[in-house]
């Protein structure tokens, strides 16, 4: 099973790149819903998955709804500056879906209504807007991978020189 990253509506494709990096990296998959604010052959994305994004497992919606057709009973949790509660306060399913919204405007409230039992927040100062979309991914899918035993990844790193002791 694998963790799902979704992201509605992207503008950014640096942002979209790292994340695809980040995908490949947890062995989670990509969810694209457009529109996209880039296209998919752009040089920035792939300049941030570097060498990555052909091994990424990436899907491409027309829209929310049919991400919803095509992904029947998924368990959606919703990041948002806007939710109730901690993205440290849930249990993440080993292949749920972390939604993320768009840069400039994030999910839109009327989908954030219809999971709020399931909307979660990273807590930050006052004041402050919102993190960068690819620290927000890497941020929720590291918990939800910690929270089912990092299964499948190297918890251990080798020196290539040395040895641990």
């Amino acid at each position: 099973m694998a963790m799902n990253v979704v992201l509605l509506e992207p503008e950014i494709p640096s942002n979209t790149g790292n994340i695809g990096r980040t995908c490949v990296a947890t062995g989670s998959r990509l969810h694209l819903i457009e529109p996209l604010g880039f296209r998919l052959n752009e040089k920035a994305i792939h300049r941030a998955g570097m060498d990555y994004w052909d091994q990424l497992d990436v899907t491409r919606y027309i829209n929310f709804e049919e991400f919803l057709e095509k992904n029947p009973g998924a368990k959606l949790y919703m990041a948002s500056t806007k939710a109730p509660r901690s993205y440290t306060d849930v249990h993440y399913e080993p292949d749920c879906y972390l939604m993320f919204g768009k840069e400039s405007a994030g999910i839109p409230e009327e989908i954030l209504l219809r999971y709020q039992e399931r909307a979660v927040r990273i807590p930050m100062v006052e004041g402050t807007r919102s993190l960068n979309l690819g620290n927000s991914v890497a941020i929720v899918l590291y918990e939800a991978l910690r929270q089912n035993g990092f299964a499948q990844m190297e918890l251990s790193g080798r020196l290539t020189k040395f040895t641990w002791k």
